[in-house]
């Protein structure tokens, strides 16, 4: 299936310590690859994964609240995490609660704002500008 994409994210999710001092970062970009926003921020104790979830959420969060004109888009998500994309393409199975729980609320979000979304895993070195937000929201937190 090849559709249009709207709007293209590039999330990433880290902890210091699994768990540990966790944070997320997410960037969108619009159809021709301006970026239109980015975020970072720490929320608290998490292992990697429940963080991963965390910047999908978020991003989905600024998408259903910033914006109607975002309402039927189509959105495609790159994350460096294999395993919460093959989890939320519904690949494999999610046995985590507190992921179960990440899980439903993405897909909450999603029929909210009606919108296509796509999961694609790309290689570490092509999420540079996400994990960096990660890395600058922990700095900030735990200064050096």
């Amino acid at each position: 299936m090849n559709q249009k994409i709207d709007y293209i994210v590039y999330s990433d999710g880290g902890s210091r310590g699994n768990p540990g001092s966790a944070a997320y970062g997410f960037l969108v970009y619009d159809k021709n690859k301006k970026k239109i926003y980015q975020e970072g921020k720490v929320i608290g104790t998490a292992t990697n994964n429940q963080a991963e979830y965390a910047g999908i959420l978020k991003a989905l969060e600024y998408f259903n609240t910033k914006n109607t004109s975002y309402q039927n888009a189509n959105i495609q998500f790159f994350l460096d995490s294999r395993l919460v994309v093959e989890q939320l393409s519904g690949n494999f199975k999610i046995k985590n609660d507190s992921l179960k729980k990440l899980f439903l609320q993405i897909k909450e979000l999603t029929q909210k704002l009606e919108a296509s979304i796509q999961y694609t895993h790309i290689r570490r070195e092509f999420n540079k500008q996400a994990d960096k937000l990660v890395n600058l929201a922990l700095d900030q937190e735990n200064p050096l």
